[in-house]
């Protein structure tokens, strides 16, 4: 269930200084809490600081000691007591995503020190911890999952996403065509992207691979307009992913022709 506590004031004047400004309060709340260890800066306001703007949000974790974890999730007066919020709701077992009414935007979890053990995230920094806690906190233990990146199996699946997107879009089903063609199978041209271009520098998101896309694949990326057209235009959208890949890769000739006849609707029969 959503909180409202104030109404949201148009947001003109956010900058990385009010953003760092802002975590550093939090950072002084949990100190003066009684019962935190850390205060943990992931993603922009972690390691990654060079790429903080107006538009960053604040993501964190926020340490604490065992037996207390429920205390700062039920009460988030840790956070409210700093400055006016406009919003919040539980989105996980463990933490908010909560809205300031100056703007700022929050996405943040509650651990305790054995539950960190578990979590995989990316490596963080610390933004404030007390004195017997251990620095080597922002770090995960948790190794990211593995994920299969082997061309064959990123082709094999578009391709198939492709199939089933067009057979669920003839059936009337264009929504979920639209999620097969235009989501899934670009995911998958996504993740193929190192196979036909170098990645320029920027900074990968482990978890999320189209965070700075554009950035790290331009020539990919100039393509991504063709590929996801809209819910109108699902077999536009197919058609251009289909030669895209056949530009790029050797394709599996039946499963070619076979997606190519979904795009014309020229089934073949036997």
């Amino acid at each position: 269930m959503g909180h409202h506590a104030h109404r949201i004031k148009t947001v003109t004047m956010i900058t990385p200084h009010n953003l760092l400004e802002r975590l550093d309060r939090i950072a002084r709340s949990l100190e003066d809490s009684g019962h935190a260890l850390a205060l943990i800066g992931l993603g922009s306001v972690g390691r990654e600081r060079e790429r903080l703007d107006r538009y960053s949000d604040l993501d964190f974790f926020a340490i604490v000691e065992d037996g207390f974890k429920s205390g700062y999730i039920d009460d988030l007066s840790w956070l409210t007591g700093i400055a006016p919020v406009a919003y919040s709701f539980r989105n996980t077992k463990d933490g908010f995503k909560l809205l300031y009414a100056d703007g700022v935007f929050c996405e943040f979890a509650v651990f305790e020190l054995d539950e960190l053990k578990t979590v995989a995230f990316s490596e963080g920094s610390v933004v404030w911890k007390r004195a017997d806690v251990d620095e080597a906190i922002c770090r995960p233990v948790v190794p990211y999952p593995v994920q299969n990146t082997s061309t064959d199996f990123l082709l094999g699946e578009a391709l198939t996403n492709l199939l089933v997107g067009l057979s669920r879009h003839h059936r009337g089903e264009a929504l979920s065509a639209s999620r097969f063609i235009q989501q899934y199978a670009v995911d998958r041209v996504l993740a193929l992207a190192p196979a036909i271009e170098d990645e320029r520098p920027g900074v990968r998101d482990p978890f999320v691979n189209e965070r700075r896309f554009e950035e790290r694949f331009p020539h990919v990326a100039a393509e991504l307009s063709s590929f996801v057209q809209g819910y109108d235009r699902n077999i536009e959208s197919a058609g251009a992913i289909l030669a895209f890949l056949q530009r790029h890769f050797p394709l599996d000739t039946a499963m070619a022709r076979a997606i190519g006849s979904l795009i014309t609707h020229t089934i073949d029969t036997p």
